[in-house]
């Protein structure tokens, strides 16, 4: 551990795996009192895992967390509240039918003879408030307020009790310039009053703005912890995505985007190819703007991009799930404009989305019927479902994917993690597209079943078959993609040569 000063604050040889993947891997480092703390990592880095076990959400596999030097068992958000420690996460957790002052002590309001003191609730969320220099009325009901102004009532309700160590967790993902600047003088002031803040961000120039020491991890372990000030920017994405030995004895595939063998991606053309999708200054307001760019037949067109760089987004609306506000698509030179992901289903367009739980599969149901939805209509005879074509084609879909089931009747939410995926992948391949759109395809999944998507990815691009792939792992789409495109905060910030770009200037590219 790097620190000279007083720990309030130790994690020792935290680890923690989900279905068999190491989210976090001996992971120690010390937060000071009265210190801003900076916690930044690539995607997956395992940042937001290792807050979740600080505010008791998870429990570590390995280790302990210490306060004051003690080790303490953290069972809850509320547990942690008691301990002095509260998280302000990204999204907004705020009821809007209440107003700020019930919002400030939900759950812990002051009370006189056994009834609700709202008198007192008021005064005091008033000169709260006030001491933070927050311009919000108590009495103002959530609903009524910015995005900017629920995130600071957040921070508010976070200090309303004894907090020692308070947990910023990309705050400021969806603020204004100016409301940015509001909120840095609120931890200004809160650093000058001794609070502990431990923040996580993707954003360096706030790092370098406001704290004192910055810890990085990287593929859920610590690369290491040093003075902010000792630290060039250049510095620090070095310690963010630097490859080691280990990441290659892993996966080769997740190396970098020089290896001698890319498969079949790459051994086509594809550059000769007419664009099939070209998209031009596509934009949704207040999520993206100005993106342009083409995919081709055969190609795989990686997208990288951080938290709020819009990837996701851009996605929905090419399948038209959501409607851009600006811009337009051509489909094969041809103007178009998909009103649903129905319309975008019929083009030729499969989204492969990436939450597989909640989005991709019906987990309650089996593997059949879930490889049969999104063409159920090709399979029916009036109105009734024909069994024994659907029975085929989720027989395909295992055989051409090599799904490891207990049969076609299994309920899908019984498959580990990589066969829910293959079976995602699968039913959408079964609607025979013409453009694939893979949004993480490999996020949650192990090295064995990532590896075999990265080999049906090859195979697909090497068929024709054109391939998006969104992925926050920038090995992947520096092994897999043709053309690499990155994403910052809604706007493209370069096209990249994925055999020529090391993972610095990605990374470079993604958070500036």
């Amino acid at each position: 551990m790097e620190s000279e000063g007083l720990s309030l604050l130790e994690f020792r040889n935290i680890s923690k795996r989900f279905f068999g993947v190491h989210a976090l891997e001996d992971v120690s480092f010390g937060v000071e009192e009265g210190e801003f703390h900076a916690l930044c990592g690539a995607n997956g880095a395992g940042k937001s895992t290792l807050m979740k076990i600080l505010v008791g959400v998870h429990q570590p596999d390995q280790g302990e967390v210490l306060l004051d030097g003690q080790p303490v068992t953290i069972t809850g958000p509320a547990g942690a509240r008691r301990l002095g420690i509260d998280i302000v996460f990204q999204e907004i957790e705020l009821p809007p039918n209440l107003t700020v002052a019930e919002a400030v002590f939900l759950a812990r309001e002051p009370r006189r003879l056994g009834m609700v003191d709202y008198g007192r609730m008021f005064a005091d969320t008033g000169a709260l408030l006030e001491r933070l220099g927050v311009p919000i009325a108590p009495t103002a009901p959530v609903e009524s307020l910015s995005v900017a102004g629920k995130q600071l009532v957040q921070i508010t309700r976070a200090l309303a009790g004894e907090t020692r160590v308070l947990i910023m967790d990309e705050p400021t993902s969806a603020l204004t310039d100016h409301e940015t600047e509001i909120l840095f003088g609120i931890l200004d002031g809160l650093r000058e009053r001794g609070t502990t803040i431990l923040y996580v961000s993707h954003k360096l120039d706030e790092i370098f703005r406001l704290s004192q020491r910055v810890t990085v991890l990287r593929d859920g372990r610590l690369v290491g912890t040093r003075p902010t000030a000792e630290l060039s920017t250049d510095d620090l994405v070095r310690m963010m995505v630097g490859s080691t030995e280990r990441d290659e004895a892993l996966d080769p595939l997740a190396g970098g985007g020089r290896g001698p063998d890319r498969g079949t991606v790459g051994q086509r053309d594809a550059g000769m190819e007419p664009a099939l999708l070209e998209v031009r200054g596509l934009g949704r307001q207040g999520v993206f703007h100005d993106v342009s760019f083409e995919v081709r037949r055969g190609e795989v067109l990686g997208m990288f991009g951080i938290v709020g760089a819009g990837r996701t987004e851009v996605a929905r609306c090419l399948m038209g799930l959501d409607q851009p506000t600006s811009g337009k698509l051509l489909w094969e030179g041809r103007p178009v404009r998909f009103r649903s992901a129905a319309e975008g289903v019929a083009a030729g367009i499969a989204l492969v989305p990436e939450d597989r739980k909640l989005q991709g599969l019906v987990l309650e149901m089996s593997l059949r019927q879930n490889a049969s939805l999104p063409v159920v209509g090709r399979l029916t005879r009036a109105g009734i479902i024909e069994t024994g074509r659907e029975t085929a084609l989720a027989g395909k879909v295992v055989r051409d994917l090599h799904v490891v089931t207990g049969g076609l009747e299994q309920e899908v939410k019984q498959l580990s993690g990589g066969n829910q995926q293959k079976v995602v992948i699968g039913k959408w391949l079964a609607t025979n597209p013409r453009l694939l759109i893979l949004d993480e395809p490999t996020k949650g999944i192990d090295i064995a079943a990532k590896r075999e998507v990265h080999e049906l990815v090859r195979k697909l691009a090497g068929e024709g078959l054109a391939v998006l792939l969104i992925s926050s792992e920038l090995g992947e789409v520096l092994t897999l993609s043709d053309r690499l495109l990155v994403l910052h905060e809604g706007r493209v910030t370069a096209e990249l040569d994925p055999r020529a770009a090391t993972r610095e200037e990605v990374m470079r590219c993604a958070v500036s």
